[in-house]
């Protein structure tokens, strides 16, 4: 989105409102628009940053991010970092390699879920693995079933 539109209308609105006074005044209100062009941008740029940050906390799952090259905001819309799976610095102990063989249909929807993800389908092999065994360890999925006879 250019903001050049929106930053050239407050020019013409300062322009026009000094058009009805004398030729130094005409003169100093071009300078002044000139002048709060930039400042202008700054301020649409603001406001669009506090959208996104309200529309982020609405979203939950997504974040909302603007950016500004030149004239042109930008919007990006990306999924969050999901907080359950730990960084590679965070990861203590040893990698091991281990080779798995699918069959080629789930191997293609595991291929398609981690580029959804953005991820390479080594590391979402690895987070739903990690998340798998977490549910089991609360209990959830996967989980031997316990007897509650006593």
């Amino acid at each position: 989105m250019d903001l050049t539109r929106y930053t050239a209308r407050i020019r013409e609105d300062l322009v026009a409102a000094a058009a009805l006074g004398d030729e130094k005044t005409q003169a100093t209100a071009e300078a002044l628009a000139t002048a709060v062009e930039n400042s202008a941008r700054l301020a649409l740029l603001s406001a669009l940053t506090e959208l996104a940050d309200t529309v982020t906390a609405e979203l939950g799952d997504r974040t909302v991010r603007v950016s500004l090259h030149g004239t042109e905001a930008s919007v990006e819309v990306r999924r969050a970092p999901s907080g359950d799976n730990p960084s590679f610095e965070e990861v203590t102990g040893d990698i091991s390699r281990v080779t798995l063989r699918l069959v080629e249909q789930v191997k293609a929807r595991a291929e398609e879920a981690a580029a959804q993800s953005g991820q390479s389908l080594n590391s979402w092999m690895s987070s739903v693995v990690s998340g798998a065994l977490r549910d089991q360890m609360r209990g959830g999925y996967g989980a031997p079933k316990r007897d509650d006879q006593s």
